[in-house]
């Protein structure tokens, strides 16, 4: 049941950040909330403090970054909400896969994002030639921002078809 509601949330996360570039706080929060009853009915205390301690988690692997310019505010508490709903373990582990698909993701997007696949075979056209041109990554090809929703969702997406429980029956 929580498997299903999560990506059903991830779905809408990772449409309003490709088309608007934002994950909204009224996706997120009523989630939360619900995520946080449902716990502490289902498991009292004890699945409330499970759920609370995931989402300080998920919060806490996506902070520094941050903080420090490099992630908006809306994936740190998609990952908290993940951490929330399936709990610590599970969000530290997919982390590992979003990480790696974020990485890809910036590879791709910095190889075809403005030019740059031409730039490199210009550049190394120039050294077969014997002459050397300029060349290199552009200052604004490393500013680029992407949508890192659409890498949190198919990482936590790639933990749960992981563990097997991507089918409802």
């Amino acid at each position: 049941m929580l498997d299903i509601f999560l990506l059903i949330i991830l779905s809408i996360c990772v449409i309003t950040d490709i088309k608007n570039r934002k994950i909204y706080n009224k996706v997120i929060y009523p989630a939360l909330l619900i995520t946080f009853i449902f716990h502490f009915a289902a498991g009292g205390w004890t699945g409330l403090s499970h759920s609370f301690l995931g989402f300080l988690i998920g919060f806490s692997i996506l902070l520094i970054p941050y903080m420090l310019g490099g992630m908006g505010a809306g994936d740190v508490k998609l990952l908290a909400l993940i951490g929330a709903i399936k709990g610590g373990a599970f969000v530290f582990q997919s982390f590992l896969y979003i990480a790696l698909i974020g990485a890809l993701m910036a590879g791709m997007i910095l190889i075809f994002r403005r030019g740059m696949l031409k730039s490199i075979g210009y550049y190394m056209a120039s050294l077969r030639g014997g002459v050397k041109l300029p060349g290199g990554i552009s200052r604004g090809s490393l500013t680029a921002t992407y949508p890192y929703g659409v890498a949190i969702a198919l990482g936590a997406g790639l933990k749960l078809a992981m563990e097997g429980n991507m089918l409802p029956w």
